[in-house]
């Protein structure tokens, strides 16, 4: 039996069904009636998403699409990191949309002070974009995660948790 069990916890998602989302979208503003004739765009990066729009009101549109696609691809919303829509030029506006690959240091803080905060007799530790839970009872484990969860919102990060050993 072991003497201590852990779990990371990380923020992640599958590209694979961001990129169908993406797909998605763009099929949806290839058929529908309120974008035909504009040229609004969705393209897909390593690092982000950049939506492209005859006016800022079909930006918002589109992300509002965007945003439902990746919600029903059964992605949680916070991968996704809205900037600012900008004008481009030539009566088009741009938004550039940050994927969210990875936990920040201060994300890493975050999470591991509200495990502190909890009351949890629990060992958190920062380890590059991840923080790994050691506890010598799985129940407990068990606890930070549901914790956690419910904590996701505050914390505005989109958590994962692997490696339960």
């Amino acid at each position: 039996m072991a003497a201590e069990y852990s779990f990371d916890i990380v923020a992640q998602f599958d590209m694979q069904e961001v990129r169908n989302a993406v797909d998605q979208v763009k099929r949806e503003i290839s058929t529908r009636y309120d974008f035909r004739g504009s040229n609004a765009s969705v393209e897909l990066g390593e690092e982000m998403i950049s939506i492209v729009a005859a006016s800022e009101m079909q930006v918002g549109q589109v992300w509002d699409v965007l945003l439902q696609k990746v919600i029903n691809r059964k992605q949680s919303p916070r991968i996704l990191e809205k900037g600012e829509v900008q004008p481009v030029g030539g009566m088009q506006f741009k938004l550039e949309v940050k994927l969210v690959k990875a936990l920040t240091q201060d994300k890493c803080k975050a999470v591991a002070a509200a495990i502190k905060e909890g009351g949890f007799k629990a060992k958190p530790s920062i380890q590059g974009d991840a923080v790994r839970v050691a506890s010598k009872d799985k129940d407990e484990l068990q606890a930070i995660i549901a914790f956690l969860r419910g904590k996701e919102e505050t914390l505005g990060v989109a958590l994962t948790f692997q490696n339960y050993r």
